[in-house]
């Protein structure tokens, strides 16, 4: 069954030193909360994990299990270059009581197919009765993951689906091509949540929805409906929202200002909208409030 999910991709807040903004990330988590999305994806690179500490990690899982975990799944991404810090991250989230994780293939250094497979296999084993998605980003990472690895990474315990970032629909259709079928693709596209259903995905992790969720809501709502003329209004709303606020955290952040969410800036080396930017953000923002 075709589900069209969303899972918001959630930004995290820091202070304009660059100082964890614990609050701010709390205030994101509560909008988040009211969204109607199925979903939240914590501390992947919308929430620039790379630029986070154990201790903030720690702080973070525990903020986002406490306001969201009553309202909508909680994943929770524990990627690192290494299986040591990946593990570590892992049980700190389950002692919070974390059950659902997505992890980032290992990055930096290039791997093997059997060192990844290695990786994930540790990581499995420390979900424990979790669930485990593999965090497929070739393009930050330098490690792809082939369908026939995918294949091998799904017979471990825990994996039961993949999120795949800055792939192409037909490399989707591949994964589902092999796959079982009960296992899960989540597409990073945020656009693409019809025509990555439409090649076998259960739906998408989108940060700009996490900004603006009705058109997604929308989008979804037309896609179960089989409703042609509402999917194509919808996909309209979605595609200009997208185009303007992107997978940018800047903007993202910029349309909190605009919401009254949170004054909240990035800790990454990510530029600041210009001003023309920031109109644009503001038009979309209140336009589809």
């Amino acid at each position: 069954m075709t589900r069209y999910d969303i899972l918001t991709a959630i930004p995290t807040a820091f202070h304009r030193d660059g100082s964890l903004d614990l609050d701010g990330s709390r205030a994101i988590f509560r909008y988040v909360g009211e969204s109607g999305n199925e979903g939240a994806f914590v501390l992947g690179t919308t929430g620039e994990f790379p630029a986070v500490d154990v201790t903030e990690f720690t702080a973070l899982v525990e903020a986002a299990l406490a306001e969201l975990a009553d309202r909508m799944r909680v994943v929770v991404h524990v990627g690192q270059p290494s299986a040591f810090e990946a593990v570590r991250l892992t049980r700190i989230a389950r002692e919070l009581g974390a059950t659902e994780f997505a992890a980032l293939t290992p990055y930096y250094l290039r791997s093997t197919d059997d060192a990844v497979f290695d990786y994930f296999q540790a990581v499995s084993d420390a979900v424990g009765d979790g669930r485990l998605y593999v965090y497929v980003y070739p393009a930050r990472s330098g490690n792809p993951v082939t369908p026939e690895l995918l294949v091998r990474l799904s017979t471990l315990p825990n994996i039961v689906g993949a999120k795949v970032s800055e792939l192409s629909l037909d490399e989707i259709a591949a994964y589902r091509a092999v796959v079982p079928e009960d296992f899960e693709l989540y597409t990073g596209a945020d656009r693409d949540l019809i025509a990555a259903a439409g090649v076998g995905a259960q739906g998408v992790v989108s940060g700009v929805s996490s900004v603006t969720p009705k058109p997604f809501r929308a989008l979804a709502d037309a896609g179960r409906s089989g409703d042609a003329a509402a999917i194509s209004a919808a996909q309209v709303d979605v595609d200009e929202v997208v185009s303007l606020i992107g997978g940018d955290m800047a903007r993202m952040k910029e349309g909190y200002r605009v919401l009254g969410v949170t004054d909240a800036h990035c800790r990454m080396a990510i530029a600041e909208p210009t001003d023309a930017e920031r109109a644009d953000v503001r038009r979309v923002v209140e336009k589809h409030r």
